[in-house]
């Protein structure tokens, strides 16, 4: 069930403090929308302001950003509010929910009005940062990387209890080494052996174990509701799915591509930890539609 209108309505004039007074300033702080006050909205510059923390440094990620004591663990800012309080806010701001990810009959990436997202905190001297959070967030690094290789050359010894070494799948025939590798430890690979599909793989490994960030855009895919056995209706995207980088059916805000929430399938996206502030940072998350929605089709991820 979708978000229908006029719930939206009557829970933007129950939200609101002081709407009237804020509008008829000829230049109006930004609004809050909630009791803490972590959710503001700034209609004059058409954004909506999200006070949250970081909640997590390294790991997997499902989520950007999730409600608290929600996916912590997977995910990087934690926000203490509603997500129906969020999505109203982004109505006010005239965005235009689309539609969650769909897996079946066929995979159809989410749709709705593009985001543009930043996060903004301070350094540790005092001074104000703004990133765009694709800045934050990496194609995942801890992992095993993998390529064909008929058999191993001949000279070549591979130990496969070396957790920093190459390790080789006989029975698959897969050469494979994990997380991210060195120019000194390509470097030593290569020179085992001068066989033109060693050095591919190796050469391939290298060059896809690198870290890159993320460039995918994130859609306003709206989630939806659900039907409570006391017959109330249930915003899904309370139970974390505010701002996701693997794709969910109750997904807020989606990121626009093919992203997998399976373990078995492995993760697409992790915290760039390096990048990131300690874990309790208060931070503030800004959200911007783009005025010109995006075409009614996939949006797939640029090249880096």
């Amino acid at each position: 069930m979708r978000l229908s209108c006029s719930i939206l309505t009557l829970l933007l004039t129950v939200m609101f403090v002081q709407p009237t007074i804020a509008f008829s300033q000829e230049k109006s702080e930004p609004i809050p929308l909630n009791k803490k006050e972590t959710v503001l909205l700034d209609k004059e510059n058409n954004r909506l302001l999200l006070k949250g923390e970081i909640c997590l440094r390294q790991g997997v990620l499902e989520m950007f950003l999730c409600g608290k004591q929600t996916k912590e663990h997977e995910s990087i800012v934690s926000l203490d509010a509603k997500a129906s309080v969020v999505h109203a806010g982004l109505l006010a701001l005239g965005a235009k929910p689309g539609e969650p990810v769909q897996f079946q009959p066929n995979y159809k990436a989410p749709q709705g009005q593009e985001i543009h997202i930043f996060v903004s905190w301070l350094d540790s001297e005092r001074k104000i940062r703004r990133r765009p959070v694709q800045n934050w967030v990496r194609h995942v690094t801890f992992r095993y990387f993998e390529e064909p290789l008929v058999k191993v050359p001949a000279g070549v010894k591979i130990n496969n209890r070396d957790d920093d070494g190459l390790r080789y799948d006989e029975m698959n025939r897969l050469l494979l080494f994990y997380g991210t590798m060195s120019k000194d430890r390509r470097d030593e690979f290569l020179a085992m052996s001068d066989e033109e599909e060693f050095q591919k793989a190796i050469k391939k490994m290298y060059k896809e174990s690198q870290p890159h960030q993320m460039s995918a855009d994130f859609v306003f895919a709206g989630s939806g509701f659900s039907k409570l056995d006391d017959g109330t209706n249930y915003y899904q995207a309370e139970g974390g799915s505010f701002i996701c980088v693997a794709n969910f059916a109750d997904a807020m805000i989606d990121v626009a591509i093919n992203s997998s929430a399976s373990d078995s399938a492995g993760r697409s996206f992790e915290p760039w930890t390096e990048r990131i502030p300690k874990e309790g940072t208060p931070v503030t998350v800004e959200l911007i539609p783009v005025k010109k929605a995006k075409a009614d089709k996939p949006i797939k991820e640029s090249k880096e």
